[in-house]
Formats: C-alpha cells, structure tokens, sequence
C-alpha cells in the first residue's frame, strides 16, 4: 500500500473489519488529506472492493427478520439507535467507497468525501455511546445490508451512484429523522434527542454534496438532471420509500421545488 495515495488509504479504511481500527483509519486519513500528505496519484492498482470490512457481528438477515423498533422499552430504545448505528457505520463505507471507487472526479469531490466519511465515523461514535447507556455494543441485535447491496447496484457510475446513495436514500433519512426525534423525545430521551439532531444537521452537508456532484455529472454529460433522476428513481424501483418530505431539510440540501412536488406524488 503506498501511504501517501489518498486511493491506497481509502482502500485500507475500506476493508478495514475492526470497528475502532476502521474509525481510527477514517479520523487519520482525514487529518492527513486536510494537511496535503496525500496526494491522487499514482492511481491505485487494488481492484474495487466488491465486500466492505465489517465486523462478524452484527449478523446480517433479511430486514423482514429484524426485531420491532418500538420505544415503549429500554430494550426497544436499543434496538431502534443499534439499527441507525449500523447505518452509520455501513455510511463510513459507503463514504470510502466513493473515494476508492472513482478515480477521475475532481479534487474537491475527494475532499467532500472524505469530510463525510469523518463525518459519520463520528456520528457512529455519539450512537455507539449512546447503545452503551442501554448496555448494549455495537453487534448485539442482527441488522442487515441494504445499503452496501445498493452501493454495488451502483459501482459502475459515479452519477448513478451520487443519484440513488445520497440523494435518496441519506435523503430519505432526513424525511423520517424528524419523527425518529419526536419518538425519542416523547420517552424522554434527550441525550438520543441531542445526538440525533447533530446528525440530521450534518447530513444535510452530506445530501448537498451529492446534489453537487450529481448536477456535476450531468452538465459533463449533457444531461437533465431532472429527467435522469427520476428516470433512474424508476429504474431502480424505488417507489417504495415513504412520500413524507422534510422539505426544508431537502430544499437546504439542494432539492428543487419541482423535484420535491414531484418525490411528494
């Protein structure tokens, strides 16, 4: 591995298995990136990663599977922030990924993926401490792995990618966050409350950086944005998401007024 490619380091965060080695990796790779200690080139020569370093536990099932999130309950509670700790860590991944993945983007697309993939090793750290309030660790309930399937129906286009990862499914995360609050608000968990605000605020930042390099790609290409979104929301089947919009979250994050009229059809 060279040491001074941003793509060999991203690689290394990438497959990391360990959850503390794989956060420890991100924060150092993050200060360095910042400080100019790595650099694009030369281009990596390690193929794609086709799995993602995770640890063995949680076991991964089908969502069906997975236990109810009802908050009436400690356990409950423990249950619902286990099921958003993991997709923060499989985010970690996802943020990588999109490093390692495209190597033709231009500096500052690195820059913001690298600020998110932080970003959310930190989101992981307020969640996980968070699950230990209830006495439970990272791995205890089974989750399952939506997400990275996703992030492998979309490897082969970095504007397929930024289409369906941030702008609809971490989009999709700012519809239901707000409810989520309210739940945890209404058990009287604040420090929950605390942190998930924290996080509804910076994935807004993350959202917005996929709108960016979305319109990016499809000025490149001589696209409409518009029409190729929606084309690729029906191409993907994903009319499965809830049409509940937080539209001031969207709206910061870059969405039009017609393309949130359109989502809330």
């Amino acid at each position: 591995m060279n040491r001074d490619c941003l793509f060999d380091v991203a690689h290394a965060c990438l497959v990391a298995e360990d959850v503390e080695q794989k956060l420890q990796l991100t924060e150092a790779a993050s200060v360095a990136w910042k400080s100019g200690k790595l650099s694009l080139s030369p281009i990596a020569s390690v193929s794609p990663v086709e799995q993602a370093g995770h640890p063995s536990k949680p076991i991964l099932v089908d969502p069906q599977q997975l236990e109810r999130r009802g908050l009436g309950s400690d356990r409950g509670r423990a249950v619902m922030i286990h099921a958003i700790t993991h997709i923060e860590f499989n985010a970690i991944n996802l943020a990588w990924d999109a490093v390692h993945r495209f190597k033709q983007m231009p500096e500052d697309y690195y820059s913001d993926w690298v600020q998110v993939a932080l970003d959310e090793a930190y989101h992981f750290r307020l969640l996980q401490k968070r699950l230990q309030s209830y006495g439970h660790e990272y791995g205890d309930f089974p989750a399952h792995n939506g997400l990275w399937d996703l992030a492998c129906r979309t490897a082969h286009d970095p504007l397929v990618r930024m289409a369906l990862i941030p702008r609809m499914m971490e989009a999709h995360g700012l519809d239901v966050t707000p409810n989520i609050i309210r739940r945890f608000e209404g058990v009287g968990d604040h420090e929950t409350v605390e942190a998930l605000q924290v996080i509804m605020r910076e994935e807004i930042s993350h959202v917005k950086a996929g709108n960016r390099w979305f319109q990016y790609l499809c000025q490149q290409r001589v696209l409409e944005p518009e029409s190729t979104y929606f084309g690729l929301l029906d191409q993907f089947n994903t009319t499965v998401l809830k049409k509940i919009l937080n539209r001031d979250a969207r709206l910061q994050a870059g969405f039009s007024h017609a393309e949130i009229e359109r989502l809330s059809r």
